[in-house]
């Protein structure tokens, strides 16, 4: 697979996914104390982090989106 994050595209996704994962299981906010809103913003999470790591999104894939200016 070609990657088709780019670089601040990346950081943006990183920090977002560790807020999400800070929020869902160490904030102790009132909002997160439901167990499907604290799993399902840690699922995310981990969407975001995994996209940002490996430097590929599906949607991106899937809709012709590009971030990154790889050849």
């Amino acid at each position: 697979m070609t990657p088709n994050v780019g670089t601040i595209d990346r950081i943006l996704r990183a920090v977002v996914g560790a807020l999400l994962l800070y929020l869902a299981f160490f904030s102790g906010l009132p909002l997160f104390a439901a167990p499907l809103i604290a799993y399902g913003a840690a699922a995310i999470a981990v969407i975001l982090l995994a996209t940002s790591v490996l430097r590929v999104c599906p949607l991106y894939s899937i809709f012709g989106f590009k971030t990154c200016h790889v050849a």
